[in-house]
């Protein structure tokens, strides 16, 4: 005959309690502990706007801001990140577009938007460390993000033109990048 098993302990909780900075708002979640940065963005606190790609951390889809440095969200566990400051693309403008989200859409850098936020937090952490990058400063900022659309020309000039009114310049696209003139 088989020996009985101990009985287990009683659980107190099935479900992780963290606190996080998001977008500036202090923010408890409670989530199943197993889940990582993304599903309890998109799942717990319905900020939909982190995609889901890849979920290998090879496409860059699911990029936000930790503690103001770029992080692939579904390589990161949740429960990791209490007290810790976390920025998505729903925090990036107030009741205005950032810069970003403005030259983006002036310029078509983004085509069917997948892939979009996670370019536009990825250029904002590089705009915020150094505000007058260069095309291959950008093109290594944004290296581990991937778009299927645009070709990245676009997205690299929607970054200089943002970093550009960043900077207080008054700066305006040239004629071909917005009608294909040469």
């Amino acid at each position: 005959m088989p020996r009985p098993r101990p009985p287990r302990p009683p659980r107190t909780s099935d479900r992780a309690l963290i606190t996080l900075d998001l977008n500036g708002e202090r923010t408890p979640v409670a989530f199943a502990p197993h889940k990582t940065l993304l599903e309890v963005l998109r799942e717990d606190l319905g900020l939909t706007g982190t995609k889901h790609g890849c979920e290998l951390g090879e496409c860059g889809t699911c990029t936000v801001l930790l503690d103001d440095q770029p992080v692939l969200s579904c390589l990161v566990l949740a429960a990791a990140c209490d007290g810790r400051r976390v920025r998505t693309v729903e925090g990036m403008g107030g009741s205005r577009l950032h810069p970003l989200q403005e030259t983006f859409a002036d310029l078509g850098a983004a085509q069917c938007g997948y892939c979009t936020p996670g370019f536009l937090l990825a250029a904002r952490a590089l705009l915020e460390r150094n505000p007058a990058p260069t095309r291959d400063q950008i093109r290594e900022a944004l290296s581990g993000n991937l778009c299927r659309c645009t070709g990245y020309l676009k997205i690299y000039e929607a970054v200089e033109l943002a970093a550009a009114r960043l900077r207080g310049e008054t700066a305006e696209p040239k004629p071909e990048t917005l009608y294909g003139l040469r």
